[in-house]
C-alpha cells in the first residue's frame, strides 16, 4: 500500500473516531441512548479502517495515534469553540514526533520495514 494512501486512511479513521466519541459524549450528556449507538457504530467503523493499513500493528497504530491526536485537537478548537492551552499545543508537537520516529525510524536505523 502506497504511503500516501495509508494517510489518508487515518485521516479517515481520526475523524470517524472523533466523531464517534463526539457522539457518545452527546448522547451520555442527554442526548439518549440512540446518540450513543450511533457513536459506537461510528467508532466500530474507524476500527475497520484504519486496521486496512497492512503494517505491524505496533507501527500502525503508533503512527495513527500522532494522526488522532492532531485531529482530535484541531477539532477541539474548530468544531467545539475549545481555547487550546499552549501546554497543549507543545504535548501534540511530542506525540507528532513520536509518530513520525515510529515511521520512519526503521528506515533511519537501516532495520528493513515489515511494511513498504
Amino acid at each position: 500500500m502506497h504511503h500516501a494512501m495509508a494517510w489518508l486512511i487515518f485521516i479517515g479513521a481520526a475523524c470517524l473516531e472523533v466523531g464517534g466519541d463526539a457522539v457518545v459524549r452527546k448522547g451520555l450528556r442527554g442526548g439518549g441512548v440512540a446518540l450513543v449507538v450511533v457513536g459506537a457504530v461510528l467508532l466500530g467503523l474507524y476500527g475497520l479502517l484504519v486496521n486496512m493499513v497492512p503494517w505491524d500493528f505496533s507501527r500502525l497504530l503508533g503512527v495513527y495515534v500522532a494522526v488522532f491526536a492532531v485531529v482530535s485537537i484541531l477539532a477541539g478548537k474548530y468544531v467545539f469553540g475549545e481555547s487550546i492551552p499552549l501546554a497543549t499545543w507543545i504535548g501534540l508537537a511530542i506525540i507528532v514526533a513520536g509518530g513520525l520516529c515510529i515511521q520512519f525510524g526503521p528506515q533511519i536505523s537501516g532495520q528493513a520495514s515489515a511494511a513498504p
